[in-house]
């Protein structure tokens, strides 16, 4: 399995059939290292309503008419939109052809504005837990720290996680720093940072810091192999 980072809170998985992207935000994010036009996936994961997670969702499954995975409202407001969508919640887990996915909490809003300038309600923020090829990887989403991250831990053996550090909006690196050791991951990958000043951050410096696991700091375009 290829794992790799986008910028923001952007990952692809690559498993032996599938691709899955978490998060496209691509346009308009100068940290992506990729071409909306060339994705393929099989399949979007969305952690919740923001437009700087739920990026090219719209253009990428329009094109490739793949499956769009997102928090019940998400779902439902793209499936009105023609997108080829399944619902899930907060807690709820679901096993298909490509993996099992399980919605976690997150502590954080989800409200986005679509081409037409509508506001739209995404529901409750959530994060991801991936279950593929005997591997499992926690996509936290966009979270403050809390305490059933440590439950998510003890419930989950984690190999991959990809935390928020950029502060303002979400868990800066002294908090995500706790959440690496409650979430308990082999190894713990930083995202939501750098992407425009107020979250700059030192994504190199978190891994130094990092006792639970590996840090691991990945640049856009880098991948892990798991």
């Amino acid at each position: 399995m290829k794992v790799s980072f986008h910028g923001q809170s952007c990952v692809k998985i690559q498993t032996l059939e599938h691709t899955i992207l978490i998060d496209p935000f691509i346009s308009g994010n100068g940290s992506s290292d990729l071409d909306p036009d060339t994705q393929e996936p099989d399949v979007i994961l969305l952690t919740h309503g923001h437009n700087d997670h739920v990026g090219d969702t719209v253009s990428i499954a329009q094109r490739t008419n793949c499956l769009v995975v997102a928090p019940n409202e998400l779902a439902v407001y793209f499936g009105s939109r023609g997108l080829n969508t399944h619902p899930m919640h907060i807690g709820g887990a679901h096993t298909f052809d490509f993996g099992k996915v399980k919605f976690t909490p997150a502590f954080h809003g989800s409200m986005f504005e679509d081409e037409e300038g509508n506001k739209i309600y995404g529901g409750m923020p959530g994060g991801i837990l991936f279950f593929a090829e005997g591997k499992t990887i926690y996509h936290a989403g966009d979270t403050g720290l809390f305490s059933d991250l440590k439950l998510i831990g003890d419930m989950n053996d984690i190999d991959l996680a990809f935390l928020p550090i950029g502060d303002n909006f979400t868990m800066g690196p002294e908090d995500a720093l706790i959440a690496a050791d409650w979430v308990q991951s082999k190894q713990v990958v930083p995202v939501h940072y750098n992407t425009f000043p107020l979250i700059e951050q030192d994504g190199e410096a978190f891994c130094n810091q990092v006792k639970t696991g590996k840090g691991v700091h990945l640049k856009p375009g880098e991948h892990i192999e798991l």
